[in-house]
């Protein structure tokens, strides 16, 4: 069975509105965990009063994105999931979301992570279908906006890590590297960790060009603090655990996974990039 994990604190729009997605589904076969780790907007009760089906864990504000996840695959490891969706609540499923899942795991090589491609919800237009990072350059390569232009194998797009909206994974993973690391990535990042840790042992990864979900780009937290433009804004840029070119969080993230051998220029380049990119 495949249970999608999804963590909400507040926003309650975006969470009826993901679930409401899933309601409609072409394939069912899938469980719902919603972990609400603090939400003071009634989000609980309005899942069990309109969605009944949907299993809720309760956690409290001190949690970030990757604790409230990792509570949320643990349910699901004990009610014996074959396969966890990490779901962000600010996204819309497409009918066929599911159903497109499972066919990538039917075409993907055998316990292959999977990426969800990323549309923007009002224009329809792909904006993210995964990237093949370069460590010398502290930049990736994105496969975005021209799937048309891009090869595929079955509708497959080898990636070198990515994100956690939209990312299936096969409990044989857990079983090797464990959960998420909630305690040095308790928010961003946490994702590409774990996917350059996956890819480390073995496990391919892909994105499924033609398993969609619809985002609002301007809901993320790093980019509500970048379009601030202002010195408070700056510093929570720079060190905030909602800050898109978190330092510490960008050293630690380096000196983890980057080759020794493109180290240096790493460091220098992703530096730069963060301290500048706050105001262009």
């Amino acid at each position: 069975m495949l249970f999608i994990i999804i963590p909400v604190y507040n926003r309650w729009h975006f969470t009826h509105a993901v679930l409401n997605s899933l309601m409609r589904q072409s394939n069912k076969l899938f469980k719902i965990i919603v972990v609400d780790h603090g939400s003071t907007d009634g989000t609980s009760d309005h899942i069990a009063s309109q969605f009944p089906e949907v299993i809720v864990l309760k956690g409290d504000n001190s949690m970030w994105w990757t604790a409230a996840v990792n509570k949320g695959i643990r349910y699901a490891l004990q009610e014996n999931a074959l396969h966890i969706l990490t779901l962000n609540n600010d996204t819309v499923a497409e009918s066929d979301y599911i159903a497109q899942l499972y066919k990538a795991i039917d075409n993907a090589p055998a316990n292959s992570i999977i990426g969800s491609a990323s549309i923007d919800v009002n224009t329809k237009e792909i904006t993210y279908c995964g990237e093949k990072l370069n460590w010398f350059l502290e930049s990736s390569t994105k496969n975005i906006k021209h799937l048309n232009s891009v090869q595929t194998d079955k509708g497959l797009l080898p990636v070198t890590h990515f994100p956690g909206r939209g990312l299936l994974i096969p409990v044989q993973v857990f079983d090797q590297i464990g959960l998420f690391d909630d305690k040095y990535f308790p928010h961003y990042m946490a994702d590409y960790e774990f996917t350059l840790r996956a890819v480390k042992n073995g496990f391919p990864l892909f994105c499924a060009t033609d398993a969609r979900i619809g985002t609002y780009p301007e809901a993320s937290g790093a980019n509500q603090i970048k379009a601030m433009k202002t010195v408070k804004g700056y510093k929570q840029h720079l060190f905030g655990i909602k800050g898109g070119g978190n330092l510490p969080l960008f050293y630690r993230y380096a000196f983890r996974h980057c080759p020794v051998y493109a180290l240096p220029t790493h460091l220098f380049l992703g530096t730069f990039r963060r301290l500048i990119g706050y105001w262009v």
